[in-house]
């Protein structure tokens, strides 16, 4: 059995401003008819494969996650401050371990997209033998396009049928590198889902970072309890490191193994990102409700409230909510992020 690990801190500033602190992308239902964060659950419904998941998330989100596990066994781990995913995986591998130190997780983000998930479960299950044998697993997202806003794993051929061993992580390359990957073969996008032992994950942060392995241990050891909820210590997390797994943990590891997929993975990570999705018109246009173009070509345009109208532009993303507006050029979402920066300085109330 297999202990799906749903880490759901994440604020999605990308994305603002329909993404809030008080409500982030995970929960909204931007490709479906469900949010992120329930297609996330969904993947891994409870059952003969999986246990009932462990999610990692903020106190401030407890009401809203509360609200779209109804119905769903999960245990709640509310992480006392932001510490990136390192300390988040370690919370759940330690409450793992009380039960089964060899109990295998599967961590994935909250926030990301699967088209596919016959293709993700295929995935599991080749990297299952390995993981077993107490490698850590990873997932290989196999590129459409030079991309240079992911991380890249580089891997080669291994003794397990559709698996790799990982040579190498590699962050956001330039896009001449990028391209050579591509040509190259054997690199594949970095979609940050593992598959792990938990006393494996636990060993690797004993031996490769002391200090945070202690903050945690500390945190869980005097965590309030209460049912499927848990409340690590505050002042004890608080001593953690802040790192990402791949810094803290993979890239000085050994024995990773990649399991290349084509799952129809996005992890809409920006507005370009979002404004792939959905049916487009005969003018290339992607509208929701309460949208009115008139001789517009390939722009999309998102209303959570007023009516939006537009005359004769072309390649813009429009987004409105109840107290914001963005409008911006296609191929710019990754400058959202610093304009977000600029409202939490002049216009925090609208963060």
């Amino acid at each position: 059995m297999i202990r799906p690990v749903i880490l759901s801190g994440g604020s999605g500033t990308r994305l603002w401003p329909l993404s809030r602190v008080a409500h982030p992308k995970q929960f909204h239902a931007l490709a479906g008819p469900e949010s992120l964060f329930q297609d996330t659950l969904s993947r891994t419904s409870h059952g003969e494969t999986f246990l009932a998941p462990y999610v990692v998330c903020n106190e401030t989100h407890r009401a809203i996650v509360t609200d779209q596990t109804a119905g769903r066994a999960a245990t709640l781990i509310f992480e006392p401050s932001a510490r990136n995913t390192a300390p988040a995986i370690l919370l759940a591998a330690m409450l793992a371990a009380e039960a089964d130190p060899a109990t295998i997780l599967l961590v994935m983000p909250s926030d990301h997209f699967v088209s596919n998930p016959g293709a993700l479960k295929a995935a599991i299950d080749s990297l299952m033998p390995a993981v077993a044998d107490g490698y850590i697993g990873t997932f290989g997202i196999i590129p459409t396009e030079p991309a240079t806003g992911f991380g890249y794993i580089h891997g080669q051929p291994s003794a397990w049928d559709g698996v790799e061993t990982v040579v190498q992580f590699v962050e956001k390359p330039p896009l001449e590198r990028a391209v050579e990957f591509i040509a190259g073969g054997h690199h594949y996008w970095n979609a940050g889902i593992f598959l792990m032992r938990a006393d494996r994950m636990l060993n690797e942060a004993a031996h490769r970072q002391p200090l945070m392995y202690a903050a945690v241990s500390d945190a869980i050891r005097d965590a309030k309890r209460a049912g499927a909820e848990i409340w690590p210590d505050p002042v004890a997390f608080g001593r953690s490191p802040s790192d990402s797994i791949d810094y803290a943990i993979l890239e000085g590891a050994e024995r990773i193994v990649v399991a290349p997929v084509d799952m129809g993975w996005s992890d809409i990570g920006s507005w370009d990102a979002l404004a792939q999705f959905g049916p487009a018109d005969s003018r290339g246009n992607r509208l929701s409700m309460n949208t009115l173009p008139l001789l517009c070509d390939g722009c999309y345009i998102r209303s959570e409230g007023p009516l939006i109208t537009a005359i004769g532009v072309s390649e813009l993303i429009i987004v409105a909510t109840a107290d914001s507006v963005l409008i911006m050029p296609k191929g710019s979402g990754q400058q959202v992020k610093e304009l977000v920066g600029k409202v939490a300085q002049l216009h925090p109330d609208r963060l």
